[in-house]
C-alpha cells in the first residue's frame, strides 16, 4: 500500500525537493501552500494551507483524508526565516515567526494525530534547523523559534509512542533556497548602534545560503527516515563543520564557544 505523505509548504526550496523526491519513490503525495492556485509546475497536488490558520490545517488534513483514507507521514516543514538585532525587531514581526515556526507545526500535529491514533501508525517528521541548537547572533528569534520546536518534539515523541505513532527532528543547515528571499529582514538602520555588525552579519548569512548545500540531501535523508522503522530523536544534515558546531557547544565552556561564534561573525 502506497503511503500517504502531507509536506506543509511544499510549494518551493526544500518542502518542494522533498515532495518531489517522495512523489518520484511512489508515495501519494500532498504538498500545501499559502496560495496554491499561484503554483503552476507542481507535480504533486498542492492543498491551501496556512500554518498560522487552524481552520485551515483542520480543512487540509480533512481533505486529504477524505481522499486517501489515511496519513501516514507528515512533514512539518513550512517555516520561516528572521533576522535583525532583537532591539530592533518589532515584536508584530517575531510573534508571526513563533507563529509559523512553533505554534503552526504544533497545530499540524494535533490536527493528524487523532487520525494517527486511530490507524495506530503514523510518522511525524519537523523540520527544524542546526541553528536551534545555539542562540546566533541576529538570528536569535530563529534559534528561538526553531529550538523550541525541538523540545516540543522531544515532550510530544513519548507521549505518542504508545499509539505506534513516531516523531522525530530533522535539523539542516545551509541549503541552497529561496529562504534568504522569503524572511523577514530587520532594517539595517543608518546610525543604529547595530550598522556596522548587523549589516556585515545579514550579508554573510546571505552568502551561506547561496553557496548552501543541495536541497536533494536532505530529500534523501527524509526518504532514508521514512523507511527506517524505528528513527532517532535527532538528526543533523548538513556539511560537517555546522554539525560539528553542536558538538562543540555541548563539550567547549559556554565562554570559549560564544568567543568562537563572535570570532566566526566578526564581532
Amino acid at each position: 500500500m502506497k503511503k500517504v505523505v502531507l509536506i506543509t509548504g511544499g510549494s518551493s526550496g526544500i518542502g518542494k525537493s522533498i515532495g518531489e523526491f517522495l512523489h518520484n519513490k511512489g508515495f501519494i503525495v500532498y504538498g500545501t501552500s499559502r496560495n496554491p492556485e499561484k503554483i503552476t509546475n507542481s507535480v504533486f497536488p498542492l492543498l491551501a494551507l496556512d500554518v498560522r490558520n487552524v481552520e485551515s490545517i483542520q480543512n487540509a488534513v480533512a481533505a486529504i483524508i477524505s481522499k486517501s483514507g489515511r496519513v501516514d507521514v507528515v512533514i512539518n516543514n513550512a517555516g520561516v526565516g528572521i533576522t535583525g538585532p532583537i532591539e530592533e525587531i518589532p515584536t508584530v514581526e517575531i510573534k508571526n515567526n513563533f507563529e509559523t515556526n512553533l505554534f503552526g507545526p504544533i497545530e499540524v500535529m494535533k490536527a493528524v494525530l487523532p487520525q494517527m491514533r486511530s490507524q495506530k501508525s503514523g510518522l511525524i517528521i519537523n523540520i527544524t534547523s542546526i541553528a536551534g541548537y545555539m542562540g546566533l547572533p541576529y538570528r536569535g528569534i530563529y534559534s528561538a523559534s526553531k529550538g523550541s520546536l525541538e523540545l516540543i518534539t522531544e515532550a510530544i515523541r513519548m507521549e505518542v509512542k504508545g499509539f505506534g505513532i513516531k516523531i522525530t527532528n530533522v535539523a539542516p543547515g545551509d541549503f541552497a533556497t529561496n529562504i534568504a528571499a522569503g524572511r523577514y529582514h530587520a532594517p539595517v538602520i543608518k546610525g543604529s548602534a547595530y550598522e556596522v555588525p548587523y549589516g556585515n552579519t545579514l550579508k554573510m548569512m546571505d552568502e551561506h545560503v547561496d553557496s548552501g548545500s543541495n536541497p536533494n540531501e536532505m530529500a534523501e535523508a527524509i526518504y532514508k527516515i521514512i523507511q527506517n522503522p524505528n528513527p532517532n530523536v535527532h538528526y543533523k544534515i548538513g556539511v560537517f563543520m555546522q554539525k560539528f558546531s553542536i558538538v562543540l557547544k555541548r563539550i567547549l565552556p559556554d565562554k570559549v564557544y560564544e568567543k568562537m561564534l563572535m570570532n566566526h561573525y566578526k564581532l
